[in-house]
């Protein structure tokens, strides 16, 4: 068996697939960068961590006020990074299909539950 030339398929087939095949591309495009905004996020975070401990070990020896103020960036450069890395793993594209296959199941399961209850009560 032969596959469907593209005369065989009705323009509507053929614009969908079209519309698909951008879709996947802009997402993996999507997924490549994320991949290397994580990598350098991850990187700049090790640099950060190292520098806040060469900070606070200067801390100890000397109380400048200017040490206190990077101390202060550092942190909140390491939150911001943390943030920025935490938020991309858990976004509502990640979890709308798990959230709506709990929904139509956990509703399905209701159902069934009265339907057993009416039937033995």
């Amino acid at each position: 068996m032969q596959p469907p030339q593209d005369s065989d398929l009705p323009d509507a087939q053929i614009a969908e697939f079209e519309r698909s095949l951008i879709e996947v591309e802009q997402a993996f495009v999507d997924l490549k960068q994320r991949y290397v905004q994580v990598r350098q996020d991850q990187q700049r975070q090790v640099q950060l961590e190292k520098r806040l401990k060469q900070v606070k070990q200067e801390l100890r020896n000397n109380k400048l006020p200017q040490l206190k103020t990077e101390l202060q960036q550092i942190k909140e450069q390491l939150e911001a990074i943390e943030l920025n890395l935490e938020s991309q793993l858990f976004s509502w594209g990640s979890l709308k299909e798990p959230f709506w296959q709990a929904v139509r199941f956990g509703g399905l399961g209701i159902v069934v539950g009265w339907i057993l209850k009416s039937c033995t009560g």
